[in-house]
């Protein structure tokens, strides 16, 4: 994982507090200066006096670098131009110098404000692009881990049953059908992962948009529980569609992937024989719920259930199951939530407008 990289400070004091360290910075050097007035040339309070104002500046921005500049013109004008103690100067030379000195600390002030402004912006910047790759770096390492674990174990099951059916020792007809169905199981198991893997990709890449169609929720739901009926028989799968639902404009791949994917999970959190159930009823929306009766999920990780690689029970799982499914029910302008089914377990549930 990307260690964690130093961040530079964009600390920054608020404009009143610039301001009232600049006016300090102003009477202090207004006030050592005085004894020796009669011994100096006006360039050297001229120029310390811009100390003050390039600090607001950098400190607090555009307006109190200002705000100081007219403080420090008012003192450079009352107590270094004759005649001193009176902001009032001669019209010839000692005006000009003063417009000098106005225009030069206000363009000081405001020029070192800006640039100031400018650096903070880009460490922000800088900032934002490492938290970034951080998190590229964390999601990078998730999926290693998913793939390690995810990919193969089915490959490793796969490997074992290849390697006894191609072995000497004879099976008979019913053991070599099981196998068989073991090898499919975990082919149609490797397939799922893949899917939801090249989903993710294009999901990030903003190129994961509906195809929708009129689509008849009662067969896709029929379609789906039969394709993963070896994924099921481990449960007790029991469906409730509403008769008479009115066909939904959906992207009938999409939701055939949100639904193996909701049923996926709650069979991976069901003990054996445990009950799973789809209800199916429509109102102003669609509304589609997964409830299973298993360990459900932890409070402390509710939460960030939908979030990409967490796998939130510890359970074997690449992590982007719901992933998936809350980003293709939110581009169908839906939503998707979930809660704690009474007596134990968790009910997924979707909700998207019925016509789109």
């Amino acid at each position: 994982m990307m260690s964690a990289m130093p961040r530079a400070s964009t600390t920054t004091m608020s404009p009143l507090a610039a301001l009232a360290v600049g006016s300090l910075g102003v009477l202090l050097i207004a006030v050592a200066l005085l004894p020796f007035n009669d011994r100096l040339n006006e360039a050297a309070p001229a120029l310390l006096l811009l100390i003050p104002v390039i600090a607001t500046g950098a400190l607090g921005g555009r307006l109190p670098a200002a705000a100081v500049a007219l403080e420090a013109t008012f003192a450079f004008s009352v107590g270094f131009l004759p005649p001193v103690g009176s902001p009032r100067v001669d019209v010839g030379h000692d005006a000009v110098a003063l417009a000098l000195f106005v225009v030069i600390a206000g363009a000081a002030g405001i020029l070192i404000a800006t640039v100031v402004e400018g650096q903070r912006a880009q460490v922000a910047a800088d900032e934002a692009r490492i938290e970034v790759l951080e998190q590229a770096e964390v999601q990078r390492s998730a999926l290693l881990r998913s793939v390690s674990h995810d990919l193969r174990t089915p490959l490793a099951t796969i490997r074992a049953v290849a390697t006894d059916l191609h072995g000497e020792v004879p099976f008979d007809p019913a053991d070599r059908q099981e196998l068989l169905g073991l090898v499919i199981d975990e082919v149609e198991r490797l397939d799922r992962i893949v899917a939801n893997l090249l989903s993710l990709s294009r999901i990030e890449a903003g190129a994961f948009l509906p195809d929708r169609e009129a689509v008849d929720i009662g067969e896709l739901v029929d379609a789906c529980t039969s394709r993963l009926r070896r994924v099921l028989e481990h449960v007790d799968l029991r469906t409730e569609v509403a008769p008479n639902l009115p066909l939904v404009h959906i992207d009938y791949s999409q939701f055939d992937q949100v639904l193996s994917n909701l049923l996926e999970n709650a069979v991976r959190h069901s003990p054996e024989g445990g009950l799973v159930e789809v209800v199916v009823r429509n109102g102003s929306s669609l509304h589609l719920e997964v409830v299973d009766h298993g360990s459900g999920f932890a409070p402390e990780v509710r939460d960030r259930v939908f979030e990409p690689f967490a796998s939130a029970t510890g359970a074997n799982s690449s992590g982007v199951g719901l992933t998936i499914c809350r980003s293709i029910v939110e581009a169908h302008h839906g939503t998707i939530s979930v809660y704690d089914t009474p007596g134990g377990g968790a009910t997924l549930t979707v909700e998207v407008p019925s016509c789109a």
